[in-house]
C-alpha cells in the first residue's frame, strides 16, 4: 500500500507539472505574439487546463501530504516528501495569488458556463485598484513568470519524492 501510495504521487506529480511546464515552454514563442494574437491564444487553454491540470495538481497535494503523514518521521524520506508537500503547495499558491486573477482578465468576455464560470468567479480580475487593466504585456509578463515558477516548483517536488522513493528501496 505504501509503495502504491509513493508511485501514485509521482505520477500526479508529474501530472500537475505537465501544465505548467507545457506553459513554461511555450514562453519563447509566445513572447513573439501581438495582442491579438496572444489573448486568442490564451482563450484556447480553457476550460482544458482547468480540469486537467487543476485536478491533478489538487490530487497531488493531497497524495503528497497523506505519503508524508504515512513516512516514518525523521527518516530522510520523510523529510524529502515533506518538502515536496510544500512545493506542490507553494505551487498551488502561486496559482491562486498570481495565476488565477490573470486568467481572469484574460476570460473575461468569454460565455463561460457551469463549473468554469463559477471556478473563474472565485478571485478577482488582473485588474489594479482603480479598475483598470495593466498594460496587456504586464499580465503577459506576470503570467508567464508565474508558470515558469510553478514549474520549476512542480519539478523540484518530483525530484523530491522520487528521491524519497529511491531512498525507501
Amino acid at each position: 500500500m505504501f509503495q502504491a501510495l509513493q508511485i501514485a504521487s509521482i505520477v500526479l506529480v508529474a501530472g500537475a507539472m505537465t501544465p505548467a511546464l507545457a506553459h513554461a515552454l511555450e514562453y519563447p514563442g509566445k513572447l513573439r505574439l501581438q495582442k491579438d494574437a496572444y489573448v486568442a491564444t490564451q482563450q484556447i487553454y480553457y476550460p482544458g487546463f482547468t480540469y486537467g491540470g487543476g485536478v491533478a495538481e489538487i490530487l497531488a497535494i493531497l497524495a503528497t501530504l497523506l505519503l508524508t503523514i504515512v513516512t516514518s518521521y525523521g527518516t530522510a524520506s520523510f523529510w524529502l516528501t515533506l518538502a515536496a508537500f510544500v512545493a506542490m503547495l507553494s505551487m498551488h499558491a502561486v496559482y491562486w495569488l498570481v495565476t488565477h486573477p490573470v486568467n481572469n482578465f484574460w476570460v473575461e468576455g468569454l460565455d463561460l458556463k457551469g463549473f468554469g464560470r463559477g471556478f473563474f468567479a472565485l478571485a478577482p480580475t488582473g485588474r489594479g485598484y482603480d479598475g483598470a487593466a495593466p498594460a496587456w504585456t504586464e499580465l503577459r509578463d506576470r503570467w508567464e513568470a508565474s508558470h515558469i515558477v510553478r514549474a520549476g516548483l512542480s519539478g523540484l517536488a518530483l525530484v523530491l519524492l522520487a528521491t524519497a522513493v529511491v531512498l525507501d528501496a
